[in-house]
């Protein structure tokens, strides 16, 4: 019998088998038993007969729908390869200041590309992170494969684990297919693992045993899966104070911090800021449509005079902001610093002021001093909490972890106090 096989054991009456043909020549079987000991009739074999066209038609689509799943996470993964040997001409990404602030850790870079050892990033928020982890995946021998970057701060607790491990059809309410997570995904390639300092304690356990192993087993699934991934973490925070104070598992720093790399801040990367704001200049100028116009010696001196408390990120914003307020007769620099005009205003440095602050600047607090005040008066309006219906985070329409991560940059303690530093 064709498909016996495929019976359950102990089945004893009637069996209704067909083959069910794909049109790329594969073939399926449909298989239907009766209860033991019973027999189909007449109408019941012609509803069978009348079902194997459309099963065949479906068993097909359904090969076809897997097929084209797979073609196109090769078709990603290649894509992906390919712009980082071209050296990713995407914003943000090419990397300046290699011959001057970056000197060292280019060299170190070099060096850890060659190996698969985790790589451990320190750096403030718009430092770079990022930009340097897809150098090392596209110098190292695993240029071919994926490279994906993980959020962990933007993950929902209860997420975690299905987002970096995956889940099985059923595995939980929503759980309407199994999905690969990010582990998965990376397999062959670099996973970043962004402000992973943001990993509450039982993902840190189970990263760990990722780590370990070599293993991932799905939400939901008993089998252990194996993957071949290179980790990279990152993180602005103090890791190794975190770990002194149990806030952070020291088996998994140690895991992690093999190959330890510090980003410097862009203050501490005067040198850098001229060709960066040339390059941001540059690449504002063809996003927008305008005519290319490099920043002018003046414009030079007032970006160099500013701490930059966003780094490269910061800068790439303030260039664009001052290619738009230029409408492409030239760089509005001046008012994209917050001054009324080219030539006016700018940040002080060294206690010299650059020039008068623009009317009414007065008023204004730092920037990080204001969002500071709006989390606390939030806290206070949300009796101190966070998530929840009546929570700050639904106040302030972000994400819960969104808003810890910030309180912690920002020294608001949960009570929201208006003495909290």
């Amino acid at each position: 019998l064709p498909g016996a096989a495929l019976l359950p054991e102990g089945a004893g009456g009637d069996v209704f088998a067909a083959p069910l043909a794909g049109r790329d020549g594969r073939r399926g079987v449909l298989l239907v038993a009766a209860p033991r000991g019973t027999a189909f009739d007449r109408p019941q074999l012609a509803l069978l007969d009348a079902l194997v066209e459309p099963l065949s038609a479906a068993f097909s689509n359904d090969r076809q729908l897997k097929d084209v799943a797979v073609l196109r996470a090769a078709a990603e993964a290649r894509s992906e390869s390919l712009l980082n040997r071209l050296g990713r001409r995407e914003p943000g990404e090419v990397i300046i200041g290699v011959a001057s602030g970056l000197r060292e850790v280019m060299e170190r870079v070099a060096l850890v590309s060659r190996t698969d050892a985790p790589v451990l990033i320190f750096g403030e928020t718009g430092s770079g992170k990022e930009v340097v982890a897809r150098a090392i995946h596209g110098r190292s021998r695993r240029v071919q494969g994926p490279f994906i970057r993980v959020n962990c701060g933007a993950i929902p607790h209860e997420l975690i684990d299905s987002e970096l491990f995956g889940h099985e059809h059923g595995a939980f309410t929503g759980a309407v297919k199994t999905r690969k997570g990010w582990f998965e995904r990376a397999d062959g390639g670099t996973l970043l693992l962004d402000e992973v300092a943001e990993l509450p304690p039982p993902a840190q356990v189970r990263l760990l045993r990722v780590l370990q192993d070599g293993r991932i087993v799905r939400v939901g699934g008993h089998e252990a899966i194996h993957v071949n991934v290179r980790i990279i973490a990152a993180t602005h925070r103090d890791l190794a104070a975190m770990t002194a104070r149990g806030d952070f598992r020291e088996d998994l720093w140690y895991r992690l911090a093999v190959f330890p790399l510090v980003l410097p801040p862009l203050r501490n990367r005067r040198d850098d800021i001229a060709p960066l704001a040339r390059h941001f200049a540059e690449r504002a100028a063809r996003r927008f449509g305008l005519p290319v116009c490099p920043p002018s010696t003046a414009d030079v001196r007032l970006l160099s005079a500013y701490d930059w408390p966003g780094n490269v990120r910061e800068l790439a914003a303030v260039m664009d902001r001052a290619a738009i307020l230029g409408d492409g007769a030239g760089l509005a620099v001046a008012q994209a610093l917050g001054a009324p005009g080219p030539g006016v205003g700018g940040p002080a440095r060294g206690g010299e002021a650059v020039s008068a602050p623009p009317r009414g600047a007065e008023a204004l607090r730092p920037l990080d001093e204001a969002i500071r005040e709006h989390i606390r008066t939030a806290l206070r309006a949300a009796g101190g909490r966070v998530e929840g219906p009546r929570g700050a985070a639904r106040l302030l329409q972000v994400n819960p972890n969104t808003l810890r991560s910030k309180m912690r940059r920002l020294g608001v303690r949960r009570t929201g106090t208006a003495g909290d530093v």
